[in-house]
């Protein structure tokens, strides 16, 4: 890249940014907050009932075996900073889940011993573990601990006190979005957990933030504003969190207090809906944006946590689903599910979760995914980060190799692609959506890429055009799980076969086909290789058409 579009580059990233996240991330980084040892506040007695919360998978092994990110650790050789791992995986291990999922009470003296290993070797405000966002999710991870019949020792609750001291010093305004949220939720759960004068002010302070941020990370249709469903699921579960705790804590809640916690109640159907929109028949989320499955709890134990709370589901999914604040479309017709993105990247000053697939869509039939987007296996700034986060990983087009949005670095968006002319509708038994983008206006003759998905009870047909002449090329990305036949005398045609043997036909008005080796990333440090079906834009136009209505097993 040439001096000049480095300097477009850093200039399309920096100008969407808010001051205080300028200045913050200055002051955060020449703050010097002080460790406080001072004995912990006294425990509030609580005045109502805990609720057992959404739970995971088991994480801890072995008596110190880490089984995170699809990846193992022995305490014994990694310790709890080891610079061999990726940042993600040490997050991982000091946020202490594993205290809270599934069959945890089996490995009680395991945790025991690790609370007591991590208090050993994590000295105040040294290494990883004191991030303030590892430090957010293991202060409410010890305290539900706790809250669900765990016994938490003198030491680890001194150490609560401490760590949420040290956490009120380093409050995540630079980076605002879901760590600043988490940084509140630890708030509120210490201040409810211990009483008096220093946890009440913990209390007021994380309740004046998701005052302000609830407000704003919270769309009117329910989408946690990054809008990728991983992210709104562990909002979700943040929000149901803060139901339950406040719940149990009832008596401590000013009028205020009680009415913020009576408008959680209010969102939650709504985030509810959204999750079950953005996910697929086999019951987990769609890849949009950075999503994986393993990070947030699967749909059924935020299902079930909903019931448990007593809190309202929201209301059904109808054959058309349209979520116009954070712009995703669910269409709906008999066997057959497809989900479009017609939506921004995410917030303008906080895109670091997106990804370049603006228009991109999938596509399930028969309960089982057909058409997936790439998901995520990794965070950080290497190129397979970056081409999980690119144009080609999704199900849109992709013009002239170019991403439709700049994604770049690990977590950040220079130019941003636009959605533009968004319409969905019914026509008689067919459902259809239909937008367009100007992700590619910096190219000669500023031209809009255009697409319409028709859904009927037995088709999906998907039109592409693009308005100048450039290389332009659709994909269409196949679940590992499904096979690719293409017609030997006719490349524009061919066959796919589901995993319980339906076949469906598969037809291109644009010319000949070209299948490409890829691969599909359902968790983080997952690879499985799968298919892509690569489609040429002829004259500025491509279709493909799929039909269903005769399959054979």
């Amino acid at each position: 890249m040439d001096e000049l579009a480095t300097i477009e580059r850093y200039w399309q990233t920096i100008r969407w940014l808010r001051p205080v996240q300028l200045y913050g991330r200055i002051g955060f980084r020449l703050a010097r907050p002080s460790i406080d040892l001072r004995p912990s506040p006294p425990l509030r007695a609580p005045s109502g009932v805990w609720v057992t919360p959404a739970r995971r998978a088991q994480s801890l092994t072995g008596p110190s075996v880490f089984f995170l990110l699809n990846e193992y650790g022995a305490l014994p050789e990694c310790g709890w900073d080891d610079p061999q791992r990726e940042k993600l995986w040490r997050y991982n291990q000091h946020y202490f889940d594993d205290l809270n999922a599934i069959g945890a009470e089996a490995r009680r003296d395991w945790q025991s011993s690790l609370l007591d290993n991590w208090l050993e070797h994590n000295p105040p405000g040294v290494g990883t573990g004191w991030e303030p966002y590892p430090v957010s999710l293991r202060v409410v991870n010890w305290i539900k601990f706790v809250l669900g019949g765990g016994d938490l020792s003198d030491n680890c609750r001194e150490s609560l006190a401490v760590q949420t001291r040290w956490l009120v010093q380093r409050l995540e305004w630079h980076l605002l979005g879901n760590h600043l949220f988490a940084n509140a939720k630890a708030l509120i759960f210490a201040g409810l957990w211990f009483g008096g004068d220093e946890a009440t002010a913990w209390l007021k302070t994380g309740f004046r933030i998701l005052a302000q941020e609830v407000a704003e990370q919270i769309l009117p249709d329910g989408c946690q504003f990054e809008l990728s469903p991983m992210y709104h699921a562990l909002a979700l579960e943040d929000v149901l969190d803060l139901i339950n705790v406040s719940r149990r804590y009832a008596g401590a809640l000013s009028s205020d207090q009680t009415r913020q916690v009576a408008d959680w109640c209010e969102l939650a159907p709504a985030m509810n809906r959204w999750l079950q929109a953005l996910s697929h028949p086999d019951g987990q989320i769609a890849f949009f944006n950075d999503a994986a499955f393993g990070i947030a709890p699967h749909n059924s134990e935020l299902e079930a946590y909903v019931r448990r709370l007593r809190v309202d589901a929201g209301p059904g999914l109808e054959d058309i689903t349209w979520l116009k604040e954070s712009g995703y479309v669910r269409l709906s017709q008999g066997d057959a599910v497809l989900i479009a993105d017609i939506a921004r990247v995410g917030p303008d000053y906080l895109p670091g979760h997106a990804h370049a697939d603006t228009l991109s869509f999938e596509f399930s039939l028969f309960g089982h995914r057909l058409f997936v987007n790439s998901g995520v296996s990794c965070y950080g700034t290497s190129t397979e980060r970056l081409r999980q986060r690119g144009t080609a990983a999704h199900n849109t087009v992709i013009v002239s190799n170019q991403n439709s949005s700049d994604v770049w670095s690990g977590f950040r968006v220079g130019r941003r692609a636009l959605p533009l002319e968004k319409r969905v509708a019914r026509d008689g038994t067919s459902l259809s959506a239909c937008a367009a983008h100007d992700g590619y206006r910096h190219l000669r003759g500023q031209p809009l890429h255009r697409r319409s998905w028709t859904l009927s009870q037995s088709a999906l047909c998907v039109t592409d055009t693009f308005d100048a002449a450039h290389a332009a090329e659709a994909r269409f990305h196949l679940h590992p799980d499904v096979s690719i036949e293409v017609d030997a005398n006719d490349p524009g045609r061919g066959s796919l076969r589901m995993p319980d043997g339906e076949t469906i036909s598969w037809q291109s008005e644009a010319g000949p086909a070209r299948l490409e080796a890829t691969t599909w990333h359902p968790e983080f440090g997952k690879h499985l290789p799968s298919t892509c079906l690569v489609l040429p834009l002829r004259d500025g136009r491509s279709t493909i058409t799929l039909n269903w209505g005769a399959t054979s097993a």
